[in-house]
């Protein structure tokens, strides 16, 4: 099995007004294609850190990230912004979806700045609202949604350019627990069917419970669990 993605002796640091503060260092982590890893640690450790270098939302202070062999911190900007948006689907917590937009628009908003037509967006937007069950909310806003069902339409937004790549940064962690685990077993089902690598940051033993393999974030280091 090859890695999709690799982080090679990543640190980050941040500017204080006097020193620095320094999040982790010399930390080195492989995903297989196809895998599906939970990463798990207190709040505040550096899990949401690491999430931003390994997708490309943040520049690391040191080391750098591979996906499919590519040197992600060797590109600019605007390549970078490509890559993201090429390779990477995100999933927050806090579901982003912009209020004044429709649940296709939201859905269809990644392929229209990549540069599609809107009516081959929002076909294909259409086509992966069915995939989440959610066909028949098409033309309702975020505020008319339920919270689960506004996480489905930021899984589908994530998806839509077909990425190789999920993050997912507490996924269920603004919904009450039947609901998260709907979630998740939403998101194994795509995992599985469209192929994806994907990583989940979490403090929910539950939720890790869903993923193949367990990382603790404790102090700067990342170990696998047994």
């Amino acid at each position: 099995m090859s890695s999709l993605i690799q982080a090679v002796n990543l640190g980050k640091e941040y500017p204080l007004l006097k020193g620095v503060l320094r999040i982790f260092g010399g930390l080195n982590f492989t995903v297989e294609s196809g895998d599906i890893v939970a990463i798990m640690g207190a709040s505040g450790v550096g899990k949401t850190t690491l999430l931003n270098l390994l997708g490309a939302l943040d520049r690391p202070t040191e080391g750098t990230v591979f996906i499919d062999g590519e040197d992600l911190f060797s590109e600019d900007e605007k390549k970078l912004a490509k890559i993201r948006n090429r390779k990477i689907g995100f999933v927050f917590q806090f579901f982003h979806l912009l209020p004044e937009f429709t649940t296709l628009e939201n859905v269809s908003l990644p392929l229209m700045i990549a540069g599609r037509s809107r009516e081959d967006a929002e076909t294909k937007g259409l086509d992966i609202l069915r995939e989440v069950v959610l066909e028949e909310k098409a033309s309702c806003r975020p505020a008319q949604l339920s919270g689960g069902e506004q996480q489905r339409v930021a899984i589908a937004r994530a998806l839509i350019n077909e990425p190789k790549l999920l993050l997912a940064d507490e996924p269920t962690g603004n919904l009450d627990w039947k609901t998260g685990e709907h979630i998740l077993r939403l998101l194994l089902d795509l995992h599985e069917r469209r192929g994806l690598s994907s990583i989940i940051v979490t403090h929910n033993e539950k939720v890790a419970r869903f993923c193949r393999k367990t990382y603790m974030m404790e102090r700067g280091e990342l170990k696998l669990s047994a």
